[in-house]
């Protein structure tokens, strides 16, 4: 629902002219994006609703007499009776106006020109919303990685090492809004490890204080033998990380061969775990679904797009949009975990788009440019309150234990 979009495209006319030289009023765009915000809120609400104020404008080019506009309505979120939209109006196509050429010349813009941005706001009052209780907003899952495998003390000392640390920092993450703990573990000389004493030790004390799901990496470090990192799967965790291929991570390689690939799901399978399905790369995302079909891996899958690892797919909204697009309609959910700068705009956007987050000092240890977070837990509370003005209620574990098949 969140993120959700409609367009109109239509040709200026002479009527719509208002200046000299066949001048298109701006005004008439403020019309189109008042068309667009009505459609979204029938398709919403059932109801035509009204256009409240806008918070932005920009007029960004002119548009003349026989140019083709498109405009586009975003749904970006939703209060009790206010819709907030993004909007925008691009010009597809109109004629050269060029000197020593037809008046009737034209062309299609190999890149459309955007001619007007806007923000606003639509009311539709409660008793007139017909439609809304069917598309209530999705439970947002949280998932705080909290340790990671290559983050050291030396870059932030908010990083947990030993058992109980561990344990106090995911405590402090459920009292933030945290439905999932994605576990890594540390030596004590804060190397990591995939140890099963290790990862027992951890889960023990994480059940003692919360009751969060605890879903083990299988990823483990870059180096690891697969026999290394299956070593938490003894410990029959709730959920474990399946990684969906070999990508570039950084100035290393890290191998997920498909043999070892469908090792490690029945691996998952025998202990009785749900997969989590990393994905670095669009091919991942065939190869889980390769998984599903061959059915090394059973419904519901759950995916975690990882964004942003230098020599894998870039965190844009463009790719983003894709991943998602290569998904089953049904029995699936999707998340977002992004690395460094890329961890807040990325994950805010797959809150709009109806997906999951994971954030956490595993991937960012910053809550703002140049200021370290104190742990994980401020980077939980962030995501929960952006999760808030959009109209998500954030899932408890026991929740999430729905929404993602546990127990079933």
């Amino acid at each position: 629902m969140i993120g959700t979009k409609v367009s109109v495209r239509l040709r200026m006319s002479s009527h719509d002219a208002h200046y000299a030289g066949e001048l298109v009023d701006g005004a008439r765009m403020l019309a189109l994006f008042g068309d667009v915000a009505t459609e979204l809120l029938i398709r919403l609400d059932g109801d035509e609703g009204l256009f409240r104020a806008y918070d932005s404008v920009e007029f960004l080019a002119p548009v003349y007499a026989g140019d083709y506009i498109e405009a586009t309505a975003e749904l970006v979120s939703i209060g009790g009776t206010s819709r907030k939209m993004r909007f925008e109006a691009r010009k597809i196509a109109g004629n050269l106006r060029m000197p020593g050429v037809p008046a009737s010349a034209a062309e299609v813009f190999t890149t459309p020109i955007v001619v007007c941005r806007a923000s606003g706001t639509c009311v539709t009052p409660k008793s007139e919303q017909r439609l809304t209780t069917l598309h209530a907003p999705k439970p947002l899952i949280l998932t705080a990685a909290i340790v990671g495998a290559e983050v050291t003390r030396a870059q932030t000392k908010y990083l947990p090492i030993t058992a109980e640390e561990i344990a106090d920092e995911a405590a402090r993450c459920r009292e933030a809004g945290v439905a999932v703990i994605h576990l890594h573990v540390r030596n004590p000389d804060g190397s990591p490890t995939q140890s099963a004493d290790r990862f027992a030790e951890a889960i023990e004390k994480i059940r003692a204080k919360t009751d969060c799901i605890v879903q083990t990496s299988t990823g483990g470090a870059v180096g690891m033998s697969i026999e290394e990192r299956a070593q938490p799967l003894l410990c029959k965790p709730e959920m474990a990380t399946l990684n969906c291929g070999t990508v570039n991570f950084g100035d290393d390689v890290f191998v997920n061969t498909r043999p070892d690939i469908r090792g490690l799901a029945a691996q998952i399978s025998a202990a009785k775990s749900i997969a989590e399905l990393e994905c670095y790369e669009v091919g991942h995302v065939e190869e889980a679904l390769r998984l599903g079909a061959e059915n090394a891996i059973d419904a519901p899958y759950h995916f975690q797009f990882v964004l942003g690892i230098t020599g894998a797919i870039a965190a844009t909204e463009a790719n983003l949009r894709y991943l998602v697009s290569l998904l089953p309609e049904k029995d699936t959910t999707w998340g977002v975990a992004a690395v460094g700068r890329h961890q807040r705009p990325m994950t805010e956007l797959a809150m709009r788009l109806g997906g999951h987050v994971r954030v956490g000092l595993e991937d960012n240890i910053y809550l703002e440019k140049g200021v370290r977070s104190e742990g994980s837990a401020p980077l939980v509370a962030r995501a929960a309150a952006y999760a808030q003005t959009l109209g998500r209620p954030v899932a408890t574990p026991d929740e999430a234990r729905k929404l993602l098949g546990l127990g079933l």
